[in-house]
């Protein structure tokens, strides 16, 4: 694979990865309802608000597709560059999961479409994870579910989730100096997840924060 197919490679599926991310359902399905999904709750674009703000069908369609904008390119577009490159490395059939989830985490979190002000990536990220990771992606859904159920705060387990999956990302990985990148990117990515919910943390430590089911 010579060098121009490989920058190509990347250029393209990063281009494609970064505008499947950016495709913000969560506001085109609450637009569809009447509700400027931005302007109501806590005025994120994503699937919890949606539920909330908008109604529970709605709010779930919302975390399927934002899931699917992480599986699909972290999936699918690492087999299309090993079917149309027969010859590719192994390195980068590594890389590019990890590089393509990235960028559509990235395009979730920074959309074009809405002058870069997006969700926190928490669907997108899952549907990522399942296609790089299934192992640390069924981590991440336990503990995502024991926090939920136990505390009833979404903020918090995603919080909790992100945290698991980047030190299960150096339990599983870091031994093998070939997935190394891995667990750097999955750990940057979910730092990312953690900041985007800075306002979240702090209606936790104020006691401010709605739990799940709450309206007010």
């Amino acid at each position: 694979m010579s060098l121009n197919s490989i920058l190509t490679t990347y250029l393209t599926f990063g281009i494609i990865s970064y505008l499947m991310g950016a495709i913000p359902f969560g506001f085109l399905i609450s637009k569809l309802k009447g509700v400027d999904i931005r302007n109501v709750g806590s005025k994120n674009i994503g699937a919890t608000n949606v539920f909330r703000s908008v109604g529970p069908i709605w709010g779930i369609i919302t975390f399927i597709l934002d899931f699917l904008k992480g599986f699909t390119p972290s999936f699918c577009l690492p087999l299309i560059a090993q079917y149309y490159y027969s010859d590719i490395e192994n390195i980068h059939m590594e890389i590019l999961p990890i590089y393509c989830m990235a960028l559509a985490i990235i395009g979730h979190n920074w959309p074009v479409f809405l002058h870069f002000k997006g969700g926190k990536g928490v669907a997108t990220g899952i549907g990522g994870l399942i296609a790089i990771a299934p192992l640390s992606a069924l981590v991440a859904t336990a503990i995502w579910t024991i926090v939920f159920l136990t505390w009833r705060y979404v903020s918090l387990a995603s919080i909790s989730a992100a945290t698991a999956t980047a030190i299960f990302s150096w339990v599983m990985f870091a031994y093998k100096k070939s997935e190394l990148l891995t667990s750097l990117v999955l750990t940057i990515l979910c730092f990312v997840v953690i900041i985007k919910h800075h306002a979240n943390i702090q209606r936790l430590i104020k006691g401010t924060e709605l739990r799940f089911g709450n309206k007010n």
